[in-house]
């Protein structure tokens, strides 16, 4: 008589790690021992304004921008830095003594301080960025601190992707005072520039963006939309021409016997 084989139950099968383990939003994007690091966004909008900085009164061969890069400030305390989210400069060469790919903006080693600064927004780095946070005296000063005494940079911006808020601040005699928007932008005319709020699409993600404009409010175009633009109107030159060419035959003319 043969023995039927012992009852095994069987167990449920696991769960794939995507339904058990954090997500990215219950997982910290910044390290409080050095707060502020990247995520895409942050990759992204700097990106953006990279592409878009282009003063329209200035020799591009002397304009200069970079993100995530270290600023350093103080000839007193050299090894003291920033890390802005992005900043543009006007009146150096894009290489370093016209030679090389720079490693860090050095401004005692430079012949300009950046003109503008953006620093987008995160939890982390709030208190600091809007001049709430003082550290103390034996500690390196505060980025608002460092970009109104110290380097005294022209224009200040700050923006939340969480908000939506765009906070600009401009230097008057030894202070920041707020900007106020003309037009939905931030005038800078000695840039030839403007600073605003673009709902569009960027590296095929639709949302609101920080953008460069002329003065006039017009687009300063990325590198991909002038090849899109400049295939748009040799589309439509041509379709003229199609057009032109069957409008001469409905009258009898041969277009090929024109000189």
């Amino acid at each position: 008589m043969s023995s039927s084989p012992p009852f095994i139950p069987q167990s449920d099968p696991p769960l794939p790690p995507w339904e058990t383990l954090p997500t990215m939003y219950d997982l910290p994007s910044d390290n409080p021992e050095e707060p502020g690091l990247p995520d895409d966004f942050h990759f992204l909008q700097p990106l953006l304004l990279y592409l878009t900085f282009q003063p329209t009164i200035w020799n591009p061969e002397l304009v200069y921008s970079a993100a995530d890069l270290n600023l350093y400030y103080d000839l007193q305390h050299p090894l003291w830095y920033k890390r802005p989210d992005w900043f543009g400069v006007v009146g150096v060469s894009k290489l370093y003594k016209g030679e090389d790919l720079r490693l860090s903006y050095v401004t005692w080693q430079e012949p300009a301080n950046p003109f503008v600064v953006v620093e987008l927004l995160s939890p982390g780095t709030e208190a600091e960025d809007l001049g709430m946070k003082k550290n103390a005296a034996d500690k390196p000063p505060s980025k608002w601190e460092v970009y109104e005494r110290i380097l005294r940079i022209p224009y200040y911006i700050v923006f939340s992707r969480y908000t939506d808020e765009l906070q600009a601040f401009q230097l008057v005699g030894s202070h920041y005072e707020p900007m106020n928007l003309i037009e939905g932008r931030l005038p800078m005319p000695e840039l030839g520039l403007s600073l605003g709020l673009w709902q569009g699409s960027f590296q095929d993600i639709p949302k609101l963006w920080l953008r460069w404009f002329t003065l006039a409010g017009e687009l300063i175009p990325l590198p991909t939309e002038e090849v899109a633009t400049a295939k748009q109107e040799a589309a439509q030159a041509r379709q003229k021409a199609e057009q032109l060419t069957e409008r001469l035959r409905q009258l009898g003319v041969n277009p090929d016997e024109l000189d």
